[in-house]
């Protein structure tokens, strides 16, 4: 769907307004020469353009600084920027023993069941130290890119249970983000997660397992249709001896349950093991095609049906085969391309849940000093982070709109902008708990076990509530404050002099990727001009 058919959309549905639309016709692509790209600073509204795509709500000392920059400079920055580990401590029980998966099994139902709600409890709060280092970590595009691949090589917490491997699969996802796409494909195959995931570590000569290898072809690499179902039985059987470790969790070779059989992938033959598969795989074009596919909807455009679309994936899946599967290398040609720059792709995209909440809390300079509440929050608009709905990942795009999550997302920005009716209750943010929280909530109410093991719950119960009503009363925008930076920076408009209209301006260039639907009206200025932008149709697109 088109940006101002989208728009419009998302419009009618949260206010039953059409209106006249857009009021600008869509203009010609901007693109200028790759000599007076790198010597012309490309100026505030292509700066939040860039920053808006490749990371969370980009602030207005990110956008000032940017906007200094030309295009070609601005990428480079970006791509030298990132980082390799998160800033943020993880929480405490990382460096804790992970428990044996072989001791789960030989535990009794009581034993299990304390498992199970101490992972609930862990997964919340790893849910809310990724979402503190989106806030606050020092590279918005390796979280970007960390999320990206999370939804790519998907796993969840609800079937691997043990989250010590869903932290250990995040930090994975992380180090090697914007490395090499063939190490990563290695690496990832072989993290437990991933193996308890795609049930490889069931997988073995005389019982194979499809699951991995079914995955690894459609989703990973060659995309649905470039395989046969054959190609999948051979490739199961490559993969059989991977497994893990019933006493540590980490990933085991078991060399006594593998096929060491000829098998037959893709047309190739030979005694092949699963590294060997995979390169198998890599080797193919196919595959370069379905990552630039998907990295291209994470960042250009929901699709590639024109022709001079289809054709710079197509260039651009060359130079990542080119290019041995160099992630940084694509992410630059990706970035740099006309299409990415166009006036048709901007505002094209809809905000996930995680960028919608993120997003808002960077760009406004939100104090938060507990995540907590907004992991439940994203989880609650349906981005639930370490448990994506199934092997395919969260669909995206104009699935992560309907009348209630848009309602919810209308609600927490009204909410965040009232700062006094937040801080008064928190049953604003406690509508979005996650399913594992809702759960949890349930098992302890109905009384489940006895005695002390009751009265612990409980006890759970109250400190989470309590923990939850501080975070959101230390939650708080500070209106006062952001205005004044707005004001100290109207040259962020790129216009001289002052007064309301040079920073009316400048806050709607700085809150919307594009013109609002719905134009505020004259004389409306401060906290309610910026509520009613926040509320406008095209807040939810970037």
């Amino acid at each position: 769907m088109a940006r101002p058919a989208l728009a419009v959309t998302l419009g009618i549905a949260s206010l039953g307004l059409c209106g006249a639309g857009w009021a600008q016709s869509l203009t010609a692509v901007r693109a200028a020469s790759d000599g007076a790209s790198r010597s012309v600073p490309m100026g505030v509204a292509d700066a939040r353009h860039l920053l808006g795509r490749v990371g969370f709500g980009p602030t207005f000392g990110e956008v000032d600084a940017y906007a200094r920059l030309s295009r070609a400079d601005a990428v480079e920055r970006l791509l030298s920027d990132v980082k390799t580990s998160a800033g943020a401590p993880p929480p405490a029980w990382v460096n804790e023993p992970p428990t044996p998966p072989r001791s789960l099994r030989e535990g009794s139902v009581e034993q299990r069941q304390a498992f199970q709600q101490q992972e609930i409890r862990r997964g919340l709060e790893l849910r809310a130290w990724w979402i503190g280092e989106m806030l606050a970590g020092p590279s918005p595009l390796t979280e970007r890119m960390t999320l990206f691949w999370h939804n790519h090589f998907t796993s969840s917490q609800q079937k691997v249970r043990f989250v010590h491997l869903m932290y250990r699969q995040n930090l994975l996802l992380r180090e090697k983000a914007l490395g090499n796409f063939a190490d990563l494909l290695h690496a990832v195959s072989k993290d437990p997660a991933m193996v308890i995931y795609l049930d490889n570590a069931s997988n073995r000569r005389d019982r194979p397992n499809e699951n991995f290898a079914r995955e690894v072809m459609e989703l990973f690499t060659l995309g649905e249709g470039n395989y046969s179902e054959t190609d999948i039985r051979e490739a199961a059987r490559a993969f059989t001896g991977w497994s893990i470790d019933p006493d540590t969790g980490s990933f085991r070779w078991r060399p006594f349950i593998h096929d060491s059989g000829e098998k037959t992938v893709l047309g190739q033959k030979g005694n092949f093991n699963g590294d060997a598969v995979l390169d198998i795989l890599l080797e193919q074009p196919q595959t370069a095609q379905t990552v630039v596919g998907k990295l291209w909807r994470e960042f250009v455009a929901p699709d590639f049906n024109r022709e001079d679309d289809r054709g710079e994936v197509n260039r651009i899946a060359r130079v990542f085969r080119d290019s041995r599967y160099d992630i940084r290398t694509t992410l630059r040609e990706l970035l740099l391309s006309q299409a990415f720059w166009a006036e048709d792709n901007r505002a094209a995209l809809v905000k996930s849940p995680v960028d919608f909440v993120v997003g808002t809390l960077r760009q406004f300079d939100v104090r938060v000093s507990d995540a907590m509440p907004f992991a439940l929050v994203t989880a609650g608009l349906g981005q639930n982070l370490f448990s994506p709905p199934n092997v395919k990942g969260w669909p995206g795009g104009e699935a992560w709109i309907n009348s209630a999550t848009l309602l919810s997302r209308k609600q927490f920005v009204e909410r965040l902008f009232r700062g006094d009716e937040m801080r008064r209750t928190d049953a604003g943010m406690s509508m979005s708990a996650s399913g594992e929280a809702q759960g949890e909530a349930r098992r302890d109410a109905s009384g489940q076990g006895q005695g002390q093991g009751t009265a612990q719950a409980q006890l759970r119960q109250a400190q989470f509530r309590a923990r939850m009503s501080r975070a959101v009363d230390e939650t708080r925008f500070d209106g006062e404050r952001w205005f004044r930076k707005l004001e100290d920076g109207a040259t962020l408009a790129g216009n001289k002099g002052s007064g309301n209209a040079v920073r009316d301006l400048s806050l709607e260039r700085f809150v919307l990727a594009s013109a609002p639907v719905n134009p505020v009206p004259a004389g409306v200025a401060g906290r309610e001009r910026l509520r009613l932008l926040t509320l406008d149709p095209v807040y939810q697109l970037k």
